[in-house]
């Protein structure tokens, strides 16, 4: 099952919290839950045969939705609709409040404190391009953003001038990324997925036309390597560009990189041969302050690793980093005349509060508390999960 690290602790009076308003009913939008399943039947040589069900989505319902009006040329209304906003967005609160505290079923840390970064607000925040190279929109907060790659790269054992990275905009963004990388550096190369993998994994493969070969696994979760090396055997002739999981979505299944990395040496495949991207959504924070648990370092033949910035570490908003070798990553950056700066991300404009926010969360007294909290949220999910 999917995790979930952390109740709501916030500071907020949960004693009296009036129930969801109507307007905020999501059935009022969807009524059924789940869309119809329609099972198509034919008649093929005088038999019946049916198809593949299909599930089939119904027409957009408006009925719940906040209109967004004209303004009236009428300006006494304006106060009154200053209340109507108001007296909205309280309601809007209140059921963020009560949808809180049931949070269940996504992996976020719901731990978090970040009034000291309100101030900041205010601004308009991008950093667009290159994180190492500035552009020529000056409002920006490229120096939080290198901090916090730094520390990363610190984390996985990569040299200050050996990384590239930015902070993404969410983990599907890193994978995306990563992938492109092992695509550019292997323009031929096939990708190897386990079936178990983000469906992120799969999109990107569909995205960039990519031949794939979506790998069994075990009942763990995690790849099966003896299927991976009998894929591997079929296409000796291509490059392969691997993508390593570091905590499955469902099971939290963690791929065991050494064995694929022995996997890949004994049919053949060099270490130019390869690129290994590691999506370490779930668990690619939590796993470097767990006692013996395996380790993902560039020390080992990878290209590239990716985490969510809004799991384990607990930001407001999605977010995530990527950091890859620098040495890959001139075959996809370009010179980009309009913003006097290279590029070599996926959505150019970013984010600029991102930064900010993973920046202050990684304060040493926070930090020093992951080792003991990383365990700790490992046995809630155990709890969560019932015995095996």
């Amino acid at each position: 099952m999917a995790r979930n690290f952390e109740v709501f602790s916030g500071e907020v009076n949960l004693e009296k919290v009036e129930p969801l308003p109507e307007d905020f009913d999501p059935t009022a939008i969807i009524k059924d839950l789940l869309p119809p399943v329609v099972c198509n039947d034919a008649i093929v040589n005088g038999k019946e045969k049916k198809k593949e069900r299909e599930i089939v989505l119904g027409r957009n319902v408006h009925t719940a939705c906040l209109e967004v009006t004209e303004p009236d040329a009428d300006d006494e209304v304006t106060g009154e609709r200053e209340a109507y906003m108001a007296s909205v967005l309280a309601r809007y609160r209140k059921s963020l409040i009560e949808r809180t505290k049931h949070h269940l079923g996504y992996p976020y840390n719901l731990d978090f404190d970040y009034g000291a970064l309100a101030q900041l607000q205010h601004f308009s925040i991008n950093n667009l391009g290159d994180p190492f190279i500035e552009s020529n929109y000056g409002v920006h907060s490229r120096q939080f953003e290198v901090g916090v790659l730094d520390w990363f790269a610190r984390l996985w054992e990569l040299e200050k001038n050996e990384y590239w990275g930015y902070i993404t905009n969410c983990g599907t963004e890193g994978n995306l990324h990563g992938i492109l990388v092992g695509r550019e550096v292997y323009p031929d190369g096939i990708l190897y997925a386990s079936a178990e993998s983000h469906y992120s994994v799969f999109k990107a493969a569909r995205m960039y036309r990519m031949e794939c070969e979506k790998v069994k696994t075990l009942l763990s979760g995690e790849i099966d390597c003896e299927d991976f090396k009998a894929k591997l055997l079929l296409h000796k002739d291509k490059p392969a560009i691997i993508n390593v999981n570091i905590g499955t979505t469902v099971k939290g299944a963690v791929d065991d990189l050494d064995l694929v990395i022995q996997t890949l040496e004994e049919t053949g495949f060099t270490h130019d041969r390869f690129y290994i991207h590691c999506d370490g959504a779930l668990f690619g924070l939590m796993m470097p302050f767990v006692k013996r648990a395996p380790k993902v370092t560039f020390k080992k033949p990878i290209g590239s690793v990716s985490v969510s910035g809004h799991k384990f570490v607990g930001c407001p908003m999605p977010c995530g980093v990527q950091i890859t070798r620098l040495e890959h990553i001139n075959a996809l950056s370009r010179n980009v005349e309009y913003l006097a700066s290279r590029d070599a991300t996926i959505m150019g404009s970013r984010n600029g509060h991102a930064p900010l926010f993973l920046w202050y969360t990684l304060k040493p007294e926070r930090v020093q508390r992951f080792p003991e909290r990383s365990p700790e949220m490992s046995q809630e999910c155990t709890l969560l999960e019932g015995p095996s």
